[in-house]
């Protein structure tokens, strides 16, 4: 088979998996199935209205005016600004972007080392473990930048030098998306040390990782927030309340089927094929697996990252002629660009109206009394975004890493049915209305047992008290 026709058998493999596929996983209404998209949104929104980065709480009657760090200004003005031009269609528009550039990379990089079968069991696989955590929230916007990060460091480790310090500028727009960017240093490290160790510590290819590796940390420095935000992941990561947020919890079979799916068939195609894999970089794959089972959130992170380290190994021929000449290639570039720009205009222009559940549960909040709005009310934790879009104060909300510990347990032991927790949030709030899902079945008993409390409304979605005292 020639070139030509081998790269036409390719091609279809390329646009399905690279385009429209991930085009139409950013279009499904599952992306807003969270409550913090709305408060993303609501951020940036807040954003574009002071044209500034609020430094005090704007959002909750608990903590007004108390120091927040807003480390993901820019994901949060992002999709304000989309919500804002487009309502929840943008936001689709810019979650279907930042998708198909992520797989874009991917199937760039597979291509270089695997046929069509190996492009299509790469992007399956990858998507099986994203799927559950493709929200329209900034870790998603983060996730193209993680791709190319590692296709970079590889590109270089490859050629046997030490990456462009240009290269290193990557972690700015990163670390004002998403606290993820530290995780990139960790794997630049990993690459790093695999480089050093072939060359046998060869100074001058030791002293450039070096330089890399501070530049790229100096950079994730330059965002509003300064220490604050180059600080944040680790105090997030020491909060002792994580466990009780279901992304922060080991990963389940029960919660992500899929995920164990998808490790399971890798690591058969692994036994099957057996590949050579350098050992630096099989600990990295093996430390990135220990963090996906440690905590759910991770689970994309090794996804992205075995999307792309692994089809390299799997390569029989080192790496593949290129698909296209260069005055092909460019011709395909302004093509794709042009398609990319159809499909993204296509999404903003319909609309989208997410589905009535708990993280939209636009039932209930339209059937909260207008005298209740701009009253203090105990609401439950994912029903915070969609009422803090709405323009009301919250109780509380799914920026756990600003209530802080104290205040997630207090708040965890109403829910769990504790009767003094409750009596005591409500005297110091001053509690004049409830909104709270099903599910806190032990905070509800406690409220329709209060003579103080009557219910108002409730759904399958949503309950809601008022106070009669």
């Amino acid at each position: 088979m020639t070139r030509e026709q081998g790269g036409r058998a390719e091609i279809p493999a390329l646009a399905i998996f690279g385009l429209v596929l991930p085009f139409v996983l950013g279009s499904s209404l599952l992306i807003f199935n969270d409550g913090d998209v709305r408060w993303h949104i609501a951020a940036g929104q807040w954003i574009l209205d002071h044209r500034a980065l609020p430094t005090a709480d704007p959002f909750s009657f608990t903590f007004p005016g108390a120091k927040w760090v807003t480390f993901e200004w820019l994901s949060q003005l992002l999709y304000g600004s989309a919500h804002q031009l487009a309502g929840f269609g943008g936001v689709a528009a810019l979650a279907s972007l930042a998708l198909v550039a992520l797989h874009l990379v991917v199937v760039s990089q597979a291509r270089r080392h695997v046929g069509p079968l190996g492009i299509a069991a790469t992007i399956v696989l990858m998507d099986l473990a994203l799927i559950p955590m493709m929200l329209a929230r900034p870790h998603l916007l983060a996730w193209p930048l993680l791709a190319v990060w590692i296709a970079i460091l590889l590109r270089a480790r490859d050629s046997n030098r030490v990456p462009s310090l240009a290269f290193a500028l990557l972690i700015v727009p990163w670390a004002n998306l998403h606290g993820s960017w530290a995780l990139g240093i960790v794997i630049a490290g990993f690459i790093a040390l695999d480089h050093c160790l072939e060359r046998r510590w060869d100074w001058p290819v030791v002293r450039g990782w070096l330089l890399f590796g501070i530049l790229s940390t100096a950079a994730a420095m330059l965002t509003p927030n300064g220490l604050d935000g180059f600080l944040h992941p680790l105090t997030v990561s020491k909060l002792e309340t994580l466990p009780l947020i279901v992304e922060w919890r080991p990963s389940d079979p029960a919660r992500t089927p899929f995920f164990f799916v998808a490790v399971a068939a890798t690591v058969l195609i692994l036994l099957w094929r057996r590949p050579q894999v350098r050992p630096v970089i099989a600990l990295l794959t093996v430390f990135l697996l220990a963090m996906a089972l440690h905590q759910m959130r991770h689970q994309a992170m090794l996804a992205i990252s075995a999307a792309i380290l692994l089809p390299r190994a799997l390569a029989d021929h080192g790496v593949r002629a290129p698909l296209l000449s260069n005055s092909e290639s460019k011709l395909a570039y302004v093509g794709v660009t042009l398609f990319i720009a159809g499909l993204v205009l296509f999404r903003a222009a319909n609309s989208l109206e997410p589905p009535e559940n708990g993280a939209n549960p636009r039932t209930a909040i339209a059937a909260i009394p207008v005298e209740l709005r701009n009253k203090p009310g105990l609401n439950g934790y994912g029903f915070g975004g969609p009422l803090i879009l709405d323009g009301q104060r919250v109780f509380i909300d799914g920026r756990s890493d600003f209530y802080g510990d104290r205040f997630m347990l207090a708040y965890q032991r109403m829910v769990d049915g504790d009767r003094a927790a409750l009596k005591a949030a409500i005297n110091r709030y001053d509690l004049q209305w409830a909104m709270l899902p099903p599910r806190y079945d032990k905070l509800i008993v406690n409220l329709d047992s209060d003579p103080r409390w009557r219910r108002i409304h409730s759904d399958p979605v949503a309950i809601i008290y008022r106070r009669v005292d």
